[in-house]
């Protein structure tokens, strides 16, 4: 290419290197828009991120190449743009090196947009470490071909590495807390977590802390340092809701509470919707000041709220109605005065 260049001025080189780039380009867009039509009509959609990762990066190569060439042919002229040539040999080694990560954030999209068992935090955690492995390598290479010491470097980064660790002391231990989240998985991205200082649903999981959007739908950002320190609840795990009120019924009627007891169990462990492979009790437990009481104790098989809401509010609707049935009443606080009348007066 250069001894073809050779022959001609460089305005004519450029010119006709240009009109080369342009046309590379032009067919290069029509062969993978191509692809990318072929790739559409397949279930799989790997393809298609792939295709666009690596697209973009192939383009820069052409018009790289171009900018290559171009330099080349002016050189003779410009004495100073031999260095230039000279270090912009290993630009594609970057171009590379970009189209690789990018092919990595594809499959990382497919995987959490595909519907499968894999925990998206996870992907993300491995997509985000193998980049920068990727990109140190790559770094530590073109060091070494630019006339640095490697040995020295990392020499270097090992005594640095101790002075920033104890200088960033904090930071590494919310990263090594965030890297414990996605190994441990107490909760993942979506989950509804609960502490003593803090409640809401997981929005992300970062390198250095965690987002939670609490009930009331402010934004909460918690170091990962916090979670290896204080208990966490994840409620949206819960395999079953349950169902635990006190009902207080009058004095007057505590010779019907065994059949009200007895008609409320009988109720439970007849309902569609209580699951009675768990715990279930209804028992009289309790003597108050102006109530007779006893607790139910059962859990639904639903988890969703709503309709573990629904559930509830028929089951003490069918208790209140019971109650009635026996000829009893559910007790509010009361009080009675005795008056003791003085038989000589």
């Amino acid at each position: 290419m250069n001894d073809f260049l050779q022959n001609m001025t460089p305005y004519q080189a450029t010119g006709i290197l240009f009109a080369v780039a342009l046309v590379a380009h032009i067919i290069l867009g029509f062969i993978l828009a191509q692809v990318a039509k072929h790739a559409g009509r397949t279930k799989n959609q790997l393809d298609d991120h792939l295709i666009k990762a690596a697209s973009m990066p192939l383009k820069v190569l052409i018009w790289f190449g171009w900018l290559y060439f171009s330099i080349n042919a002016f050189k003779d002229q410009i004495q100073a743009l031999t260095m230039v040539v000279e270090y912009i040999d290993i630009t594609p080694i970057f171009i590379i090196t970009w189209g690789i990560v990018r092919v990595i954030s594809g499959v990382e999209t497919y995987l959490i947009e595909k519907e499968n068992n894999v925990d998206n935090d996870s992907v993300r955690l491995f997509s985000r470490l193998i980049k920068i492995l990727i990109v140190t390598a790559i770094l530590l290479g073109v060091a070494q071909f630019l006339g640095f010491s490697i040995s020295s470097l990392l020499t270097f980064g090992g005594v640095g590495g101790i002075v920033m660790g104890f200088a960033a002391k904090d930071m590494l231990s919310n990263i090594f807390g965030g890297l414990m989240l996605q190994m441990d998985k107490p909760f993942s991205t979506g989950d509804w977590i609960r502490s003593s200082d803090f409640e809401g649903t997981v929005e992300k999981i970062g390198w250095r802390m965690t987002r939670i959007r609490t009930f009331s739908k402010n934004p909460v950002y918690i170091p990962n340092s916090i979670f290896a320190s204080i208990p966490i609840e994840t409620p949206s795990r819960m395999t079953n809701r349950r169902i635990k009120e006190v009902v207080g019924i009058r004095y007057d009627d505590i010779k019907q509470m065994p059949a009200i007891v007895d008609a409320v169990e009988n109720l439970l462990k007849t309902h569609k919707d209580i699951d009675q492979s768990q715990a279930l009790r209804v028992y009289f437990n309790y003597f108050n000041a102006s109530s007779i009481d006893f607790n139910i104790y059962a859990f639904t098989n639903t988890t969703s709220k709503s309709e573990y809401q629904k559930i509830k509010q028929a089951i003490l609707i069918e208790v209140a109605n019971i109650i009635e049935q026996h000829q009893a009443e559910i007790a509010y606080p009361t009080q009675t005065l005795h008056i003791q009348q003085n038989p000589e007066s």
